[in-house]
């Protein structure tokens, strides 16, 4: 059983406030609202990228085919402007010459207005295509604006609650600082399994770590202990702290 001055035992109330303050604040510090949202954000930003990316591939792909259509357009243009001018020159003078070139001029003209449908629709889906991606960058600029100013906020945060722990870290080294080695490291050990909370005052018969109120017996034996000797709480096993308060 472990003893120490009565003194050093109330210390332990001391540190265990600064130290659940610690806790506290980093708790803080890991649930920051922010945090959250840029968690959203980074996953919001990779599905809209990935569209982006999408919607890109399409463009480029949309661009070149219509860059062959216009091509293929404008060649079969190219072959009927010239079999005009050659009937309008009077160059074709054979009958079943100029009647073979009349009907090759008709399917030109069919096939002109084929490529020309194929041209339209691959203009409307480029302008879908375009608009997917024109939509998905102005999402991406949105979401690289929140987050550059959710990553500010959150830093400031940070900063602020990095400031209170170096306080707070600071003001425990003096309190332990005098501690007796076996009793600080129980305590440690018992704010490791107890979710940080080692040491808890008795007051009015009550457990300040689990609050439960100890019954005669427990307090017979607490009450019997000399006032060196660290005791425990029988349900939680935190360390029981005694004042005047503790109603022994």
């Amino acid at each position: 059983m472990i003893k120490a001055d009565p003194f050093a035992q109330l210390k332990l109330l001391d540190v265990q406030e600064v130290d659940s303050r610690i806790d506290v604040l980093r708790h803080q510090r890991r649930s920051l609202p922010g945090l959250a949202e840029l968690a959203d954000l980074t996953a919001r930003r990779r599905v809209v990228d990935d569209e982006a990316r999408d919607a890109r591939i399409a463009v480029d792909d949309l661009a070149l085919e219509q860059r062959k259509a216009d091509a293929d357009v404008e060649q079969v243009k190219a072959r009927r402007a010239r079999d005009q001018q050659r009937m309008d020159a009077g160059l074709v003078t054979n009958p079943r010459d100029l009647e073979r070139m009349q009907a090759e001029l008709v399917s030109l003209e069919r096939r002109i207005a084929s490529l020309e449908d194929t041209e339209i629709e691959i203009m409307e889906r480029l302008e879908e295509a375009q608009g997917r991606l024109d939509a998905a960058t102005a999402q991406l600029a949105e979401i690289d604006e929140r987050g550059r100013a959710l990553q500010a906020d959150v830093a400031a945060q940070q900063q602020a609650i990095d400031e209170e722990l170096a306080a707070a870290t600071a003001a425990r080294g003096p309190l332990v600082a005098d501690l007796p080695a076996d009793l600080l490291a129980l305590y440690d050990r018992l704010r490791e399994q107890k979710g940080g909370v080692g040491a808890a005052l008795l007051r009015r018969r009550e457990c300040g770590g689990c609050r439960l109120t100890l019954d005669n017996a427990e307090l017979a034996v607490i009450r019997n202990a000399g006032v060196e000797t660290v005791v425990r709480c029988e349900e939680c096993s935190r360390i029981l702290v005694r004042t005047g308060e503790s109603g022994l």
